[in-house]
């Protein structure tokens, strides 16, 4: 029954429209130079009306299955989009759809010297949907540049510090952690100094990932999992910083792995990925996205341990040769003592015999001090 009328109704439509463009058609002839009324008579126009409404009237008749299968399928888009649009977005269109309407109630005031109706009706009908359009669009796309901008002017008079509680700094670059550099911690410290500029952007899937490392079953994935959440809570205490929703980014809900969506997400706001992460770094690296490592920074403020100097350590473990052992400065830097097999368990001098450093971190080689 509900087709039957859908149908109906669209053929109605039809109808009117090619009545419609049968009227236009005739205007343009006038405009032509061309006398309507000699050419044809009031029963001839009437005739001809009536074929344009029957003609639009099959046509819409014929089209009306494919136009409601193609109607579910854009209804169900715009469902899918929807799902992905946060609230402040929605606002923001919404202030654009009726500002750029009331841009368009403007123009049409230039119109209003056209004497057709119909013509004057489709120019204005025309005009509101473009710039409609417009107004939703460069809302929605460039709002948050603007209110970022206007909010950054405001606080150009007051000489505010790089990071303060409760607030964002929205000039420089975007600083976008990864799930690693927050559970290392160190990053909490290396904010609380002010070196970090910029706003700093924690995308909503890394918190996700956090989520399920913590909920892991495996207690040493679950014990990191908890710290990172920790730190996240510090930070967002002490520095006002918000999740950063993704969800109406389709170029991100399309790719599956974490890496890759931080990268492309870095790519898309020119920011730069602050990591620990080895091989994110490299990965990084190939697709031209600018990293901050905190393993790299640590490194060179680390101080340099030179060949020939003698160090006291603790050999807990072989090595990878037989006859070397392993032992751990308290940062975590691994010193491996060749010779030093005979050794483990027992704390000993070496002497260190090079340095390599990487930014995966850096590594000590020495041998057993001589007496």
């Amino acid at each position: 029954m509900f087709k039957k009328l859908l149908r109906a109704l669209f053929t109605i439509l039809g109808a009117i429209l090619g009545y419609g463009v049968f009227l236009l058609l005739g205007f343009w002839m006038e405009e032509s130079g061309m006398n309507v009324d000699e050419t044809f008579s009031q029963g001839e126009q009437a005739v001809i009306g009536i074929f344009f409404a029957i003609i639009f009237g099959i046509i819409f008749f014929r089209l009306t299955p494919l136009i409601r299968r193609q109607s579910v399928k854009v209804a169900d888009n715009i469902e899918d989009d929807l799902r992905g649009v946060s609230a402040n977005d929605l606002f923001i269109g919404v202030i654009g759809l009726i500002t750029g309407l009331l841009i368009a109630l403007l123009i049409t005031q230039i119109y209003v010297s056209i004497t057709n109706k119909y013509v004057y009706t489709v120019i204005t009908i025309i005009t509101y949907m473009i710039l409609g359009y417009l107004g939703v669009v460069i809302a929605t796309k460039k709002g948050k540049e603007m209110l970022a901008l206007i909010v950054s002017n405001r606080g150009q008079a007051a000489k505010d510090p790089i990071f303060t509680k409760g607030k964002k700094k929205h000039e420089g670059i975007p600083k976008i952690f990864d799930t690693s550099v927050i559970i290392d911690g160190r990053i909490a410290e290396i904010m609380k100094t002010g070196f970090l500029e910029g706003p700093i952007i924690i995308p909503e899937f890394v918190l996700v990932e956090l989520r399920h490392i913590a909920d892991s079953s495996d207690s040493l994935k679950r014990t990191r999992g908890r710290r990172g959440l920790d730190i996240l809570n510090k930070i967002q205490d002490e520095y006002g910083i918000e999740i950063y929703n993704t969800d109406n980014e389709k170029a991100l809900r399309e790719i599956p792995e974490v890496d890759v969506k931080l990268l492309k997400l870095a790519q898309m706001m020119n920011g730069k990925v602050v990591t620990n992460d080895f091989n994110l770094n490299k990965v990084a690296t190939i697709n031209g996205v600018s990293v901050l490592n905190i393993n790299e920074l640590a490194n060179t403020l680390k101080p340099v341990v030179l060949p020939g100097e003698e160090m006291t350590v603790h050999l807990v473990k072989q090595g990878k040769d037989n006859s070397q052992a392993v032992a751990y400065l308290d940062d975590g830097t691994m010193i491996v003592v060749e010779d030093g097999r005979k050794m483990i368990g027992k704390t000993a001098d070496i002497n260190v015999t090079s340095v390599l450093q990487t930014s995966a971190g850096r590594m000590i080689f020495g041998r057993l001090k001589t007496s």
